[in-house]
């Protein structure tokens, strides 16, 4: 059984495309040769800046020969449709069977299909993979049509058997294949043959390639770590950066230089960045002082200076970048020094949303929110306002606009430069968070207020204005802003009523929209007493439009045409005043509400999903959110988690299946009865010993969870009411409920609803399954 190798050869291939290049190469051919009927033992794929590599071991030598049984027509069916079969199966009428059915004669014909060579097969597939390849940018070169990332070079392609290596013959726009390749492009120029993946690979290191990815990445790491050591420095982590350097480089040679004096001023941040982005270097840092000092850069080639003149053009370009970044670093600090007010300013120019205003506007919404959210979650109203003010304002930082990834950073140090409290620069950077389902949230109860104002404000703007997310789509981060105010009030432990918070935000936004409408209605009055062509009467009826019956302004029938602006404005002002107030609690009940409880909905489900990922089934959470206070985020979590321990236990799962048959005999009851059992159930009508012990165990319950669920307690509530599974088992066992004593049998239905009224108390257990 043979080997194969490929390797198809061109310029530089960008290093963010190589591993997916590598994998859809081995998924092209693979499934192409298994579709073709050639099986292999195993595959594997390779990558370097210059090279997609495929090894495939022990491939069958030629695919099976296959015999297929097709069923035609009916044996006295139309010639016609007989002859249309047998052109389609390539045979004669001598090669169909007639054999007798339940359905009559059929004719049967076996296709017999061949064996292919390997090499036949391989090429077929290997050709349609390159001109169909899934490049996510291609180009074309020369004059030809095929199109690859970048100039396709050549093609080695061979089988590899005991008796030696035999090339697969093929042709793609005039690019033969062969059994050669070349190596390092400066290193060990020309090329050279191969008879196998070892001697491949063997060769290519000789020629300074090191083909496998996370060999040149370990090798880069291992000598990067070894020199920070050996000058009592460290290398930062960075897996991205690592795994996109060494897909630069094909013979990884790693060099360390120094950064300036100068620089070493620059939050390391900065630094990090600006070397990561700009030039692909490591940050090395001096674990006693947590200061970056050094950087370490990956050349592709060995050098007779041993580097020394690569670091010296390296170090020369870092200088330049890091000029501009302390440019911008003492630009910034001479503003936020003076107060920031220029930043401030600066963002009324700077859209958010067409439809939500400038940031300005969003920060001014923040603000007021973060005042009525601080009391919830322990923090001074005071600050938590004076730190959504500033949160946003490094947005309009030289720095940020550079480097957007460190908007929020920037704005701490800024904060703190100004002189404001450390809790206020916290909150600039820690507002975002969290920006993934991996991050921290966060715990100081200013940055906690910052934080849930601005995804709280988020949310109602957007659901204000209809641009919800719909299926995957989700432009604007609307489910991240949800799950964030989610965790952040669970994790945090702290509790508040949205449906107290929510409405606050949308009548502010409403109050926004109907202060334009008024300065509308105003505007239009004084328009129409300069034109001197209405009467107060007709200026109602064009200003309100159908709401000036509602208002009773008609009786006005003197004219305004020698009236002075000052009389003019306050009629203005009344029609105005008039017309909103009449609009406005209608929009709120028609419109405002709906959203805030859709809103609140939207937030159920990111939790469901949330607690899905922690073990909590969706039916557990259903039963909590019936119950009141299902919009404090906090207790909600609280109440599902206890629920679902609470029936993970023997009790717990048996005391349902006991709710759920006292609650369907209680209803079955109170219909057939047209009553309702839901009061005077009294111990001396109880017949049985099991009716008594029931009794007492409701009492008991009773008096533990109230009390429970008063302090949130859910755990102990939970376990009071697991409790009750023993005295409930043995009473539907031992107690006949409808009794032929209408006084026993109402006794005992209105029982039935104490279990039902106690339970329920805890969650509604009716939505839980089973």
């Amino acid at each position: 059984m043979p080997d194969l190798l490929i390797e198809l050869f061109s310029e530089e291939i960008p290093a963010r495309m190589q591993t997916r290049a590598a994998e859809d190469l081995k998924k092209l051919v693979t499934n192409g040769m298994v579709e073709a009927g050639l099986t292999y033992a195993s595959a594997a794929a390779f990558s370097t800046p210059r090279r997609l590599t495929l090894t495939v071991e022990r491939m069958l030598d030629a695919s099976p020969t296959t015999v297929e049984e097709r069923k035609g027509p009916k044996a006295d069916a139309p010639e016609k449709a007989i002859e249309g079969f047998l052109r389609g199966a390539g045979l004669t009428r001598d090669d169909l069977e007639e054999r007798e059915t339940p359905k009559g004669n059929i004719l049967f014909a076996k296709i017999t299909k061949p064996g292919r060579p390997a090499a036949d097969i391989v090429a077929e597939v290997l050709e349609h993979a390159i001109r169909n390849f899934p490049w996510p940018k291609s180009m074309r070169w020369g004059s030809g049509s095929l199109k690859w990332v970048r100039p396709l070079h050549s093609i080695l392609a061979i089988t590899v058997a005991e008796d030696g290596a035999q090339v697969i013959p093929m042709d793609v726009d005039g690019i033969t294949s062969s059994d050669t390749t070349e190596g390092h492009r400066f290193m060990a120029p020309g090329r050279f043959s191969v008879t196998s993946f070892d001697d491949y690979t063997t060769k290519l290191k000789r020629a300074h390639v090191v083909l496998d990815a996370s060999e040149r990445a370990d090798t880069i790491w291992h000598d990067a770590t070894n020199q920070a050591f050996a000058n009592g420095l460290e290398v930062i982590e960075d897996a991205g950066l690592l795994a996109e350097v060494a897909g630069l480089v094909e013979w990884p040679v790693v060099l360390m230089g120094t950064i300036d004096d100068d620089f070493l001023g620059l939050p390391p941040e900065v630094l990090k960045l600006s070397m990561k982005e700009h030039q692909k270097f490591f940050s090395v840092k001096n674990p006693k002082t947590g200061r970056i000092e050094r950087f370490v850069t990956v050349a592709n080639r060995e050098t007779a200076d041993n580097g020394a003149t690569i670091l010296a053009g390296n170090q020369k370009v870092l200088s330049a970048r890091l000029a501009d970044a302390k440019f911008f670093w003492e630009n910034d600090l001479r503003v936020a020094k003076a107060g920031m007010a220029e930043w401030l300013d600066a963002l009324k120019n700077v859209t958010f949303h067409n439809k939500l205003g400038a940031q300005a506007d969003l920060v001014d919404r923040m603000a007021t929110l973060a005042r009525e959210v601080a009391p919830h979650v322990g923090a001074d109203p005071d600050m938590a306002e004076k730190a959504a003010c500033l949160a946003k304002a490094d947005l309009s930082s030289e720095m940020v606009y550079e480097f957007p990834e460190l908007q929020g950073l920037m704005g701490r140090y800024y904060i703190e430069a100004a002189g404001e409290d450390a809790a206020i620069a916290a909150a600039a950077e820690e507002h975002y968070a969290p920006l993934g389902p991996s991050d921290d949230v966060p715990t100081a109860p200013v940055s906690v207020a910052v934080s849930l104002a601005e995804k709280i404000d988020k949310l109602c703007g957007f659901w204000a204005i209809d641009e919800k997310p719909t299926g995957s789509k989700d432009p604007f981060a609307l489910r991240r802003a949800a799950l964030g105010i989610i965790r952040i009030l669970s994790e945090n432990q702290k509790s508040i009523a949205l449906n107290e918070v929510l409405p606050s935000v949308f009548q502010a936004r409403h109050a926004i929209e109907w202060k334009k409408i008024g300065e509308n209605i105003r505007s239009g009055v004084v328009a129409a007493w300069r034109e001197g062509r209405m009467t107060e009467a007709e200026i109602d009826a064009a200003s309100a439009s159908d709401f000036v019956h509602q208002y009773d302004l008609m009786h006005a029938q003197e004219s305004l045409l020698d009236s002075t602006p000052e009389e003019v404005l306050v009629v203005a002002e009344r029609i105005a005043d008039a017309h909103l107030s009449a609009q406005g609690g209608s929009e709120y009940r028609n419109e405002v509400v709906p959203k805030i409880d859709d809103l609140l909905s939207f937030i159920h489900d990111r939790l469901k999903t949330y607690l899905k990922d922690q073990g909590i089934r969706h039916d557990i959470i259903d039963a909590c959110i019936a119950m009141d206070g299902n919009d404090d985020i906090n207790l909600l979590v609280k109440r599902a988690r206890a629920l679902s321990e609470t029936l993970k236990t023997d009790d717990g799962e048996n005391l349902i299946q006991g709710f759920k048959r006292a609650n369907n005999i209680l209803s079955q009851a109170e219909e057939a009865d047209g009553v309702e059992y839901s009061y005077g159930t009294d111990v001396k009508f109880a017949e049985t010993d099991e009716e008594r012990r029931l009794f007492a165990a409701l009492d008991t319950a009773e008096a533990q969870i109230t009390p429970a669920m008063e302090h949130q307690d859910f755990q102990s509530a939970m376990q009071a009411m697991a409790s009750l599974r023993a005295p409930i088992d043995a009473f539907f066992e031992a107690v006949q409920i409808n009794a032929d004593n209408p006084t026993v049998r109402r006794n005992r239905l209105n029982l039935l609803s104490r279990i039902r009224t106690i339970c329920s108390s805890v969650a509604d257990l009716t939505k839980i399954d089973g």
